[in-house]
């Protein structure tokens, strides 16, 4: 049974999280439909672009994404600081971008005076934009929703284009959110989609290689910050180069079917992560069929299970493969 998705969230335990929703009805998000001949390539930029939109919307930020034939990953992280600096007004000029709102916010909006008998209404009203503002689900359906009205009438039909429900997975620490970060970009590969990062189309690791060889990174995606030290502001901390160079490596040894056969260099890098190179290349070509629930280290796991009260450690047995905490 689907459990409810306040059960799985826990903001105390870690802003990261593996999100991944699958089409129905033997529908296309992109590729050649071997039945009707008709190729969808072009619905992978409706996801990609409708994706970077909701980041200048939402209070959540995007660290990695890929959108595959049938089914798109997306890892998120929840900026609490963000959503709750914002003021009132800024709640409501963001939630505008998506939503008509009520009349009372439009009003509000515009620098017309509300009603006094309104005010607690108003309050109410942004209270609950506040929160759907750093919400996983509000913006999941916020990206799901208007693809699958674009291609239900594209395709001339009505009803689900995608599954019920998305799967959501929280990654507990540093070495699973990298891990998870590099499975995730590094499926083209494994699916025989691109030979190469930098040819993975509708992918943030190829945003982050054109922005890399400018000396940048992408304005759209959670930034690499490098180690961590105080004061630092939000993103990823590790350093990009270490990051790409590893990622670049995974994926030629995906590729070419060399398993095992990774550099000393790349091992002195997972060395800082505190995963063996056994462990790393499983994890990276097996990351959806070893964690079903929360990924990281036990002590990490029961720390989140503290917090959502659960008195059970599901899935515990999947820590073997994520570093001693």
């Amino acid at each position: 049974m689907p459990r409810p998705r306040r059960s799985l969230i826990s903001i105390e335990a870690t802003p990261y999280y593996h999100c991944c929703s699958r089409v129905v009805r033997r529908a296309y998000l992109c590729g050649e439909d071997k039945y009707t001949g008709k190729n969808y390539d072009h619905r992978r930029g409706w996801v990609e672009s409708q994706l970077l939109k909701l980041t200048e919307v939402f209070a959540i930020d995007v660290a990695a994404y890929a959108v595959m034939s049938n089914h798109l990953h997306v890892v998120l992280y929840i900026d609490l600081d963000k959503v709750n600096n914002w003021s009132d007004r800024n709640i409501v000029e963001q939630w505008h971008q998506l939503f008509n709102g009520t009349e009372i916010t439009q009003k509000f909006a515009k620098g017309e005076v509300v009603d006094e008998y309104q005010v607690a209404q108003l309050k109410h009203q942004i209270a609950i934009y506040r929160s759907r503002l750093c919400d996983i689900s509000w913006f999941m359906r916020c990206l799901n929703e208007p693809i699958a009205r674009q291609a239900n009438a594209e395709d001339n039909c009505t009803g689900h284009f995608w599954e019920g429900r998305f799967k959501s997975q929280a990654l507990l620490d540093e070495a699973a959110v990298l891990a998870c970060m590099a499975y995730v970009e590094l499926n083209p590969i494994r699916a025989k989609m691109a030979s190469t990062p930098e040819q993975s189309e509708y992918t943030s690791l190829k945003l982050r290689i054109e922005a890399a060889l400018t000396g940048k990174q992408p304005k759209q995606l959670l930034p690499f910050i490098g180690n961590k030290k105080k004061h630092q502001p939000k993103g990823i901390t590790f350093e990009l180069k270490s990051y790409l160079e590893l990622v670049d490596e995974t994926g030629r040894i995906i590729r070419d079917n060399k398993r095992g056969a990774i550099s000393s260099n790349a091992e002195q890098i997972l060395n800082r992560l505190n995963i063996p190179a056994e462990n790393w290349l499983k994890i990276i070509t097996e990351f959806g069929l070893l964690f079903h629930g929360p990924v990281g280290t036990l002590q990490e796991l029961s720390r989140y299970c503290e917090h959502l009260d659960k008195r059970r450690r599901h899935f515990s047995k999947c820590c073997q493969f994520m570093p001693v905490g």
